[in-house]
């Protein structure tokens, strides 16, 4: 897989639990084609959306040689690997390659607050020296505890075989001398959904990002939105992914909303795995209010 590869709609696919914690494959397989169907163009497993803190070594490979199977050529498959640290990393990466993925995604160590330039690199030197896949950098401050720098990530691209970022800064000044500066380096994909169609327009290849499962429009038709001159369509298309993104993440523990919210759609999504807990009817209530607000039908 290249950088060519890596553009349009990648969901982060969730794992579906059933309420004593075992991976239900069969769900897993539901959603997934659904994926397909919105116009995914790779799939990945054990992202957030996964809950992979929950999932072990063994679990990613299962989960990633069903998806390959189940792919059979239709989409590239993706498997996270971050973890605090490098020696559950390089299990992840096993598993990874003795299933057969494409890509790799991985964050710098998380839960290691401000880690040092020297120690960012370092990561990223033990993760490459094991593996020939291709990896995709993770920004996503919120989780990590710490930023990527535009200088750390244009380093990385340079010293590893990184064909993109899952871009998740919520900072737009930081998107746009991202994209400007190594827009044709890597695929920059998108992380919050209120800056997929802007990001377009900047040279953005495609997204990494939760809310576009419900939208009226395709995923796979937002990146030629995004890159038109704005109008109606465009305008609804970006209102409902501003409060889609804005309710999920503010609506329960993560993932839990965004379970609740595909479960009300007819997806098998199942349970968060322990520690998280499902959401609660006041939660299932606000997710309804919103979707009845942007008229997307539910069950």
């Amino acid at each position: 897989m290249n950088k060519s590869d890596l553009h349009g709609f990648v969901p982060a696919i969730v794992t579906p639990f059933s309420s004593t914690g075992e991976i239900m494959f069969d769900a897993f397989e539901e959603v997934f084609e659904f994926l397909i169907a919105r116009g995914a163009t790779t799939i990945c497993i054990a992202g957030d959306n996964g809950e992979s803190w929950a999932l072990s070594a063994s679990e990613r490979g299962q989960l990633a040689r069903l998806a390959k199977d189940k792919a059979d050529g239709r989409v590239k498959i993706m498997m996270g690997i971050s973890a605090p640290t490098i020696d559950s990393s390089l299990a992840y990466v096993k598993a990874a390659e003795d299933s057969g993925v494409d890509v790799l995604l991985s964050m710098p160590q998380t839960y290691v607050l401000k880690a040092s330039d020297r120690e960012v690199m370092h990561r990223f030197d033990q993760i490459s020296a094991a593996s020939k896949l291709p990896l995709v950098l993770y920004n996503s401050p919120r989780r990590a505890g710490f930023s990527l720098s535009v200088d750390q990530i244009e380093s990385l691209t340079n010293h590893h075989n990184v064909i993109g970022i899952k871009e998740s800064e919520r900072d737009f000044f930081h998107h746009t001398k991202l994209l400007a500066r190594l827009g044709d380096k890597l695929s920059v994909m998108t992380g919050p959904c209120h800056f997929i169609l802007p990001n377009f327009a900047l040279g953005a290849a495609g997204f990494i990002a939760t809310g576009p499962e419900f939208t009226d429009m395709l995923p796979s038709d937002m990146a030629d939105a995004g890159r038109k001159e704005p109008g109606p369509v465009y305008r609804h298309a970006h209102n409902q992914l501003t409060a889609l993104y804005e309710m999920l993440m503010g609506t329960a523990t993560w993932p839990a909303g965004f379970k609740a919210a595909l479960n009300l759609i007819g997806l098998p999504a199942g349970v968060p795995r322990d520690p998280v807990l499902a959401a609660t009817q006041q939660d299932i209530d606000r997710i309804k209010k919103t979707f009845d607000q942007l008229g997307i039908r539910y069950k």
